[in-house]
């Protein structure tokens, strides 16, 4: 475990009695019944997009097995399960709930009401729905379609997110984007130049076929605990798992998997059977060392590489190039180490690459995703079954959302579907990005916003400029089924809306959701908890009717969402299936995703290999210690939703933790626990607490949303990503201290 315990301190271990017993004692407040409904119920997984439930029930996945359940669904599932949020609350100004947490925001409740604030207004006001809808429709009819933007997060299902970007485009804008702008579109972009798809190559009975997984830029146990059981079967049969990330973190180190008596009893299964921790921003120069050493002792696939991968030449021309020296000072790991490793790979038969947004995250993201798909082709890891590459996706629906059109481009063919099946006449202009989209509401030139669940306040880098952008918008219309911070915060400028949605087990109709395996399932909704929420679709339906009435697009008739999955089906190629999701009731893979031979989707059918320099050096702060920080979430945390103060993965950290390596701390002289400033050119985080963390000497690790007051906005020009995790930053002691 990590070299910088205490002696006397016992290493943390993730899973175990502990979460079983706050799983249960979540239950225990939402009430058994409800629970025990909501869970079992024929609907999908709310929390991440590693997907469980539909059809085959709610606690078991695609491959039938039971239970399939986790905390992270169960806090999902308490968040929807709350009574309603009581009117008394609104009576408080902006400024009083503007003092609240994300975790209190959290805990008062589901929003089941219409809301209003003006802008001249201190609060939020209840209104009924035909005012509200009205009153939204008219105004955005009123606005020039170019100076608006339509976001959603990756809550909504197939079927509403289809309709709100129909919804845009027929008004006039391409301003259509989605929350994978912040997570993971350098996967898709990565993916792209290298193995000509965008998703993952892999389905789940895959992993239980592999030999080897890495796992690298991603904490599973806290963020896709489900996910860990795959690594602990892998170990059980003899296969590795070599986890590359510059934290240790101790769910990876050994997990005590709850369906599993052995591992509960024997205090933790052993996940990483090796595990690596370059520097944080430095995974390419890690990463070309692991291919330079696999070369080195002969371990490339020289036949698959023959038969299917274009530009390994140049790549391994590069591999020549870059020294080993280089490559150790650049990632901080040992030749020895990186050797080590390689020798596994080298080994391994079948092998699955996963990685999260320790990867993406970076201005380098697209690079980063890049060598990863490098190091799988080298080997003939890719197009074959049991091996691939695999994104670990964040929320439950962000794939389908980006499958189904909210995105500001389509393919030409899907606008001649779009236009052939429902009449669209598609604007013309480019469509911006996410953070384009703020970037212009900074600069006076965004006067409305449709956006569709998520917390875009919070998710966004530099809360500074996200709640200046936000408040300059002259009207802000959300769907949501509670309220978050980003509900309170960068209102000041404009009027706001806040229309109440139900969740996915709630909806009238059935809906359908995809998974990060590019697997659909079919939800049945049904569950009535509030009097007075309506469907994202419903809602949509009724604003078009007001926004366009004189549309030639039958928005009304999307209300049912047989007919939004008749339009997708006919629209969306390797979605034809979904057409008669709701009678055949059959749940399915995206047609041409899964790779399972090595027919790829570059010139000829092969794979592109890309040379990929290392990234340049930041110029440091003068006179300053610098260090490399890395925004990240908690255990008890998903995306911006915060459900425990503290992390009980990372000895009970609380949110303004600041982590660093003991060498850094004891130049700093910083004691643990001492209460600092974190500082970056782009802001300021007071009040932090210093604490002993397993990292390479100058990285630190923070929490977001906290932390993103010191990211800028700057992104991968590639991907639009920010970086979230390539953050330089210098510790500034309190004065007295």
């Amino acid at each position: 475990m990590s070299t910088t315990l205490r002696e006397n301190e016992r290493p943390t271990v993730g899973g175990g009695p502990k979460k079983v017993l706050y799983t249960l004692a979540t239950v225990g407040q939402i009430g058994v019944g409800r629970a025990a409904k909501a869970l079992t119920a024929k609907n999908t997984c709310k929390a991440c997009a590693y997907g469980m439930g539909g059809q085959r029930g709610g606690m078991t996945n695609e491959l039938g097995e039971f239970p399939s359940v986790c905390n992270k669904s169960v806090q999902a599932q308490s968040t929807d399960i709350q009574p309603a949020i009581p009117h008394a609350i609104f009576e408080h100004p902006l400024v009083e709930l503007q003092e609240l947490t994300g975790r209190e925001m959290e805990r008062l409740g589901r929003l089941n009401t219409p809301l209003f604030k003006a802008k001249d207004s201190d609060r939020l006001l209840p209104v009924d729905w035909d005012w509200a809808l009205k009153q939204a429709g008219e105004r955005l009819r009123q606005t020039d379609p170019s100076r608006s933007f339509f976001y959603s997060s990756g809550r909504s299902s197939n079927e509403a997110g289809f309709l709100f970007q129909l919804l845009a485009r027929a008004y006039g804008t391409n301003n259509v984007n989605n929350c994978s702008y912040y997570c993971h579109q350098a996967t898709s972009e990565g993916l792209k130049t290298t193995l000509g798809t965008g998703t993952s190559t892999v389905e789940l009975a895959d992993l239980k076929g592999a030999d080897l997984i890495f796992v690298i830029g991603a904490n599973p146990s806290s963020n896709h605990p489900r996910f860990i059981h795959m690594l602990k079967a892998c170990r059980d049969r003899g296969g590795e798992v070599i986890v590359i990330n510059p934290a240790k973190e101790p769910g990876l180190v050994r997990f005590a998997v709850p369906k599993s008596p052995g591992s509960m009893l024997s205090g933790g299964t052993e996940i990483a059977s090796d595990y690596l921790q370059p520097r944080i921003g430095e995974d390419i120069a890690l990463f070309k060392g692991l291919a330079k050493a696999v070369v080195e002792q002969g371990g490339q696939d020289k036949a698959f590489i023959e038969a299917h991968v274009s530009g390994a030449d140049a790549f391994l021309t590069d591999l020549k190039q870059t020294t080993w020296d280089e490559i150790i000072a650049r990632s901080g790991v040992s030749k020895a180490d990186i050797s080590r490793v390689a020798a596994t790979y080298a080994r391994a038969k079948n092998a699955v690459f996963a990685w999260g947004m320790g990867m993406t995250h970076h201005v380098h993201g697209v690079a980063n995703v890049e060598m990863i798909a490098n190091l799988a082709l080298l080997r003939g890891m890719a197009g074959k079954r049991f091996a691939g590459l695999l994104p670990l996706r964040g929320h439950s629906n962000v794939q389908g959302i980006g499958t189904i059109g909210v995105k500001p481009v389509l393919a030409e063919e899907v606008l001649q579907r779009l236009e052939q099946t429902t009449g669209l006449k598609a604007p013309a202009s480019e469509g911006m990005d996410t953070m384009a989209c703020l970037e212009a509401a900074d600069a006076g030139n965004i006067d409305a916003a449709v956006i569709m669940g998520g917390n875009l306040f919070e998710a966004t880098p530099d809360t500074a400029f996200a709640e200046r952008a936000l408040s300059k918008i002259g009207l802000k219309v959300f769907l949501t089924t509670t309220l978050n911070r980003g509900h309170v915060h960068g209102l000041e400028g404009g009027d706001t809306l806040i229309l109440p949605v139900t969740a996915r087990d709630e909806e009238w109709q059935p809906t359908t959701q995809e998974s990060m395996f590019n697997y659909v399932r079919l939800s049945d909704g049904g569950i009535r908890r509030l009097g007075n929420v309506r469907p994202e679709t419903h809602i949509l339906a009724d604003l078009a009717s007001h926004m366009l009435p004189d549309s030639a697009i039958d928005f009304a008739a999307f209300k049912q969402h047989r007919k939004l999955r008749e339009a997708i089906a006919a629209t969306v190629p390797g979605m034809e299936e979904l057409a008669d999701i709701d009678v055949a009731k059959r749940e399915f893979h995206i047609r041409n995703r899964v790779l399972h031979t090595p027919q790829f989707g570059g010139p000829e059918g092969r794979a592109q290999m890309q040379v990929v320099p290392l990234p340049p050096y930041a110029a440091p702060v003068s006179g300053k210690h610098m260090l490399k920080l890395a925004t990240v979430r908690s255990e008890g945390q998903f995306n911006t939703i915060i459900y425990e103060e503290q992390d009980s993965y990372r000895r009970k950290a609380g949110r303004r933790a600041i982590m660093l390596n003991a060498e850094d701390m004891a130049e700093l002289g910083l004691t643990e626990g001492e209460t600092v400033d974190v500082c970056s050119t782009t802001g300021r985080m007071p009040g932090a607490r210093a604490m002993r963390y397993d990292l390479p000497k100058g990285s630190a690790l923070a929490y977001y949303p906290e932390a993103n007051v010191l990211v800028s906005t700057a992104v991968d020009p590639r991907s639009k990503t920010p970086a979230f995790k390539s953050v330089d930053v210098w510790i500034e002691r309190q004065q007295g201290a």
